[in-house]
């Protein structure tokens, strides 16, 4: 029997995609280990979104060579997409973004020959690859991946060039995948997606009506939505959420910049009085909605004053926690193009400022619960304590050993940071 290593970087597609790709390997007598051990086979599913990616991505492809020079080397992904000429020696099977699920096949082909396998297409996917997928082995929480792609181009964003143009599932096989899963015990779903809010624009259908099929599901107790952008939160978008409460207290709604300056620079498809109006509308319907983002600093153009924007922006927005990012140089973006290039000095230490002010807006909405009572999802556990969230998103730790993806309702009775510390109060 060959062994697996398997590794993967960046976003959650990439995971369901490795775990859709883990599915067929063990289907075809294939054991799945840790990437860290001797293996017959190394997968790297990379990513490209930032340098670092970039950075990590050969890294990691080197590790593998490292780990077994005579084992078949597999590297895929946004990397790859973006770096077509990108090759190694020890390098075995070179995938982009197509082909992914031909895995086994792929392999097959390598033992057989013995040599070096690139599928690298001109033109990037124009159909979506399906991908099926019933369980998500030592998870409480399983990810469908409903769409593909992005035609926003942003300006600091790679993500259009490698992934393509926006492509959905159909909306049956969504049902179906997720009806599955719920029947296999997972009570939690992610929705995920490159541009996930734009489901359905290649199938004469849209997001809100997929989210209307999916709440009806029986059994399915939570579903979260992995990222939205605040354009595609539509009337019939926010309906839905308003009328189900199987749709979580939690959304991840990137705002990238603060400033109306640097919005316009980046190409975003709002601007600041368009984001308050909808962050209003959501907390009208879910006045409890944790709300978190993404904010890259730096971008070209950026001025001190800009930047103090965007912090004045997100205190006023009040996230409940922001994921921050260095502006990032891209090969093939417009930013690459624009004037006024910030010094890296510079974004380290305006990130390392907003850092700062997210982990207060963190700790506040996390002691706002304390004395409330909320239904936590055990997750894990381990050292004599179970780990869950809440369907808002807080990590809750509990000093008790309870069981593996059942709810329990807790007190929650301190914060230790990054924890909110829970005292059972009932079983669910």
């Amino acid at each position: 029997m060959r062994t697996v290593g398997i590794l993967t970087l960046g976003c959650k597609v990439n995971t369901y995609e490795s775990e859709y790709i883990i599915h067929l390997l063990k289907n075809a007598g294939y054991q799945i280990k840790s990437f860290d051990d001797f293996c017959d086979v190394y997968i790297i599913n990379t990513c490209t979104v930032t340098n670092t990616s970039d950075i990590k991505s050969r890294k990691m492809i080197r590790k593998a060579i490292r780990n077994n020079p005579d084992a078949c080397i597999v590297a895929m992904g946004c990397f790859i997409e973006a770096n077509k000429d990108f090759s190694l020696p020890g390098l075995d099977i070179i995938l982009g973004n197509r082909d992914k699920s031909k895995i086994v096949e792929l392999l097959d082909e390598w033992f057989t020959k013995k040599s070096e396998i690139r599928r690298l297409y001109a033109s990037l996917p124009y159909d979506f690859e399906d991908m099926y997928i019933n369980e998500f082995p030592g998870r409480t929480r399983a990810f469908v991946k409903i769409q593909d792609g992005c035609e926003n181009f942003c300006a600091y964003c790679i993500i259009p060039y490698v992934r393509g143009k926006c492509r959905s599932k159909d909306s049956d096989l969504v049902i179906r995948e997720i009806t599955d899963l719920v029947n296999n015990g997972y009570q939690e779903v992610v929705l995920t997606g490159i541009h996930t809010g734009n489901y359905g624009v290649d199938l004469d259908t849209n997001f809100a009506s997929l989210l209307s099929k999916i709440v009806s599901i029986p059994g399915l107790m939570r579903l979260r939505i992995s990222s939205i952008e605040i354009t595609e939160l539509t009337k019939d978008v926010l309906d839905v959420i308003k009328n189900s409460s199987i749709i979580v207290d939690h959304m991840h709604i990137p705002l990238q910049a603060g400033s109306n300056h640097v919005l316009k620079l980046m190409n975003r498809k709002y601007d600041l009085d368009y984001f308050f109006d909808k962050i209003n509308e959501i907390r009208m319907i879910r006045p409890n909605m944790a709300i978190t983002t993404d904010v890259i600093v730096g971008f070209p153009g950026e001025t001190e004053e800009d930047f103090l924007q965007t912090i004045e922006t997100c205190r006023k927005v009040n996230f409940t926690k922001m994921h921050v990012f260095p502006y990032s140089e891209r090969k093939g973006t417009k930013a690459m193009e624009l004037p006024e290039h910030v010094d890296i000095n510079i974004k380290k230490e305006r990130a390392r400022r907003l850092l700062t002010v997210s982990k207060e807006l963190e700790m506040s909405y996390y002691q706002s619960f304390v004395g409330k009572e909320v239904a936590v999802l055990v997750e894990e556990v381990k050292n004599q304590n179970s780990y869950g969230h809440t369907d808002n998103y807080l990590h809750v730790q509990i000093p008790d050993i309870l069981p593996h993806n059942t709810f329990v309702t807790v007190e929650i009775v301190a914060v230790s940071y990054p924890y909110c510390i829970g005292r059972v109060s009932l079983l669910k």
